[in-house]
């Protein structure tokens, strides 16, 4: 019996590959399809069974597409309805594989159709649990994301998950190895581990939601305490996991049109469609296409990607540096974003050796900016960070403007100030110049480097929770 964990960075999204015999299954797979598909064929196994945890907000499965290829059959718990043909298991039911077996345990409360996934081997020991979003490393699901598809409250699906996680997950062996779908980045939880695996005695002993003494009145106020909106794709996400979707292949076969500057001009010209730039921030600093924003492949490309654009049918036209169109279009549609219709073929490199008009955003290191403050200790500064990371500490004066919502709380700004942006890196900071520039701001100065460098020097810092601002309302 061997288990596979395929875990993916930018959605702090683990996969699963388990196979036995000959017989594989795949757990939560991506959208592509290829990684689970080519450990098939590598290990001459057949996949018999795609198992989903849940219907999925944060990113559009690979499982339909997976069956179509592999022939295996999609397995959803109880309270699962879909637009396409899958087996809706019962509470406790079991699938033979190979020489092991999954038996299916019914966990409402993140979602109603929230179900794990308990491996037993060849000799009937409970071996690992794939918990899916009911039980991450350190968390568990946050309940509020179903309350308006279900006419539910958080606090009605937190007392299933309090109820789920003590009479389902709780009683297991302390030995069983948990094995969820997120870890520490995801927004599907609060505060996950960056550790992507334990086992049920670690999280019994260091999970506070498994606390022994805890009652469900307590679990329910903790729960549900400080959970920030969830992305706008969420939901479309979760819509399109019910409902089906176009094949990976179509996807990727109409973004992989390649136009050359003049031709890529003209697209843009003729359509709406969104420029959006995946190169590094530094080189996107320097030059870029007017009216293109920035999202960097290298960062958390692709919740950037769901929490920016607001639409899913969206027309994209890609900048990305040379060999990485590919790659651009997976991950747009790793979130549903399928719509991507070419890419600059020669990069950025041929759009400005064209001779095409190119734009920069003005920016600048941490010791500029030092001496700038000391001049000015009044000059205006949007902070991009998060809420949280603002209040536990941010720069004198600064006005808490977080990149999640920036489309929401543009009005609150002047395109006729001059703005100094930071965040933690300078990419956060990079994206959000690049979205104010695309509509019309032109005052801004974009602070690239890390928040300790901002705060090492003569920059006075606020290191208390401050009243909330009208950007952060």
């Amino acid at each position: 019996m061997k288990i596979e964990q395929i875990y993916t960075g930018c959605l702090a999204q683990g996969a699963y590959f388990i196979e036995s015999d000959g017989e594989a299954a795949v757990i939560d797979p991506l959208r592509e399809t290829e990684p689970y598909l080519d450990r098939a064929s590598r290990s001459g196994a057949t996949i018999k069974y795609i198992f989903e945890t849940h219907f999925h907000a944060d990113f559009v499965s690979g499982h339909i597409d997976l069956a179509k290829k592999s022939g295996a059959k999609i397995i959803y718990g109880p309270k699962a309805e879909t637009s396409y043909e899958k087996y809706t298991a019962k509470d406790g039911e079991t699938f033979k594989l190979g020489k092991a077996t999954i038996k299916v345990l019914h966990t409402p409360g993140h979602t109603p159709e929230s179900t794990c996934y308990l491996l037993l081997d060849e000799n009937g020991k409970e071996h690992a649990l794939f918990t899916g979003d009911t039980l991450f490393i350190g968390d568990v699901g946050r309940p509020d994301l179903a309350q308006k598809a279900t006419g539910l409250t958080q606090e009605d699906l937190a007392g299933w998950l309090f109820d789920s996680l003590r009479n389902k997950i709780m009683t297991l062996p302390d030995d069983v190895i948990v094995y969820p779908a997120h870890g520490a980045g995801s927004a599907c939880g609060k505060n996950m581990s960056k550790e992507t695996w334990s086992t049920l005695k670690e999280q019994k002993d260091n999970n506070y939601a498994l606390r022994a003494d805890m009652t469900k009145e307590e679990f329910i106020r903790e729960v549900t305490d400080g959970l920030q909106p969830p992305p706008s794709y969420f939901k479309e996400n979760a819509r399109i996991n019910k409902s089906g979707y176009e094949s990976i292949d179509t996807v990727m076969k109409r973004g992989a049109k390649a136009l050359d500057p003049k031709e890529f001009e003209a697209a843009a010209n003729a359509t709406d469609a969104l420029l959006l730039d995946v190169r590094n921030k530094e080189e996107f600093v320097k030059g870029f296409i007017p009216n293109s924003i920035f999202i960097g492949l290298d960062g958390s490309f692709a919740p950037w990607v769901g929490a920016l654009i607001p639409d899913l049918m969206q027309q994209i036209l890609i900048i990305a540096p040379a060999g990485r169109e590919a790659e651009t279009v997976k991950r747009l549609a790793r979130v549903g974003y399928d719509n991507a219709i070419g890419y600059l073929k020669g990069g950025f490199d041929a759009w400005k050796n064209a001779g095409m008009e190119v734009d920069q955003i003005e920016t600048i290191k941490s010791a500029d900016f030092d001496m700038v403050y000391s001049r000015e200790p009044k000059v205006s500064i949007l902070d991009v960070r998060k809420p949280g990371e603002f209040e536990g500490e941010h720069i004198e004066n600064a006005q808490s403007f977080p990149l999640d919502f920036i489309s929401k709380n543009m009005h609150q700004i002047n395109d006729k100030e001059t703005y100094y942006l930071h965040c933690r890196s300078g990419y956060r900071s990079t994206v959000a110049a690049s979205i104010l520039k695309s509509r019309g701001f032109e005052n801004l100065i974009n602070v690239q480097d890390t928040f300790e460098a901002i705060t090492s020097g003569a920059v006075p810092v606020t290191d208390f929770v401050c009243p909330t601002t009208k950007a952060e309302q």
